[in-house]
């Protein structure tokens, strides 16, 4: 069990490592965000389909299951458009330092869904991540559209978090995962319909940009999220917490990394995302120390 513990432990931080990738994918990529969300809900949806398919697991549900997720599913393609319009009209390091608030907002959200009292120590955290933002706020004006479109999407990421939450206790993952990518898929493609989006050129991607989508579709989407409920057999949800919160950290990171001059801020950018994540770590370890009591 210890040898378990272990490598689902590496193999959770390849998973965060993973997930931080996603984020210079929508750089990497150059279709708009709402042409990239549906290209990777679309393939996505296929990769889920066919492992529900051949791993007989079934795709048949009741008919309120199948609302519910689909209706999710428009969260969460709200979710990733947010996060990727962020990305093309900021950069990486500012539309991931603010989805660090995520865990912010999910406290606040948290005593409405499951009737909860409101815990003193979230809401000083939660002004400790308000300082944060403010922070970031103050490094330049022209990343204020990408700063909204971030917490929006952190918004919408926790939303998606809670509700998930609920359905994955009595639900099959893979399961919910497909039929939340469908009404994704099913509700951008109405709006794209709608405005006259489906044209020749819409569907007349680069090799380059189609080799990027299918990475992200298969490995970042359909490999990392069943990847990711596996290791949670062996670890504590405590310890899968505080990894995935690594991922902006991951993220930046290979930000600079790979696109050096557009993603190196000023020292203030970086105190204000210390801030939020450090924050965000404390909430981990206190809500840890709680449950031991």
């Amino acid at each position: 069990m210890p040898n378990d513990n272990l490598k689902s432990y590496l193999h959770l931080h390849l998973i965060v490592f993973i997930w931080g990738f996603t984020a210079v994918l929508g750089k990497l990529i150059s279709l708009t965000a709402l042409d990239l969300v549906w290209y990777r809900m679309v393939f996505a949806l296929v990769f889920v389909g066919l492992f529900l398919f051949f791993s007989k697991q079934g795709f048949k549900i009741s008919m309120h299951h199948f609302f519910s997720f689909f209706i999710s599913g428009i969260v969460i393609a709200a979710h990733w458009y947010t996060f990727y319009e962020a990305i093309k009209v900021s950069n990486i390091s500012v539309t991931l330092a603010c989805l660090s608030t995520g865990a912010f907002f999910t406290s606040l959200l948290e005593p409405i869904f499951f009737n909860r009292k409101i815990v003193l120590y979230e809401v000083v955290l939660g002004i400790f991540v308000i300082v944060g933002i403010g922070v970031i706020f103050s490094v330049d004006t022209h990343y204020i559209k990408g700063i909204l479109l971030a917490l929006l999407s952190a918004f919408l990421s926790a939303s998606f978090s809670i509700i998930n939450g609920k359905f994955a206790k009595d639900n099959d993952p893979v399961q919910i995962s497909f039929y939340e990518l469908l009404g994704g898929v099913f509700f951008i493609s109405i709006y794209i319909l709608f405005v006259g989006g489906f044209t020749k050129e819409f569907f007349s991607i680069s090799m380059r940009d189609l080799f990027w989508l299918i990475i992200l579709a298969s490995v970042c989407t359909a490999y990392a999220f069943s990847a990711s409920v596996k290791v949670m057999k062996f670890l504590s949800p405590y310890t899968v917490m505080l990894t995935i919160n690594l991922e902006p950290i991951y993220g930046i990171i290979l930000a600079i990394l790979i696109f050096e001059n557009s993603e190196k801020m000023n020292p203030m950018f970086y105190l204000g995302a210390l801030i939020i994540l450090s924050t965000v770590l404390l909430n981990g370890y206190l809500k840890n120390q709680s449950k031991k009591n």
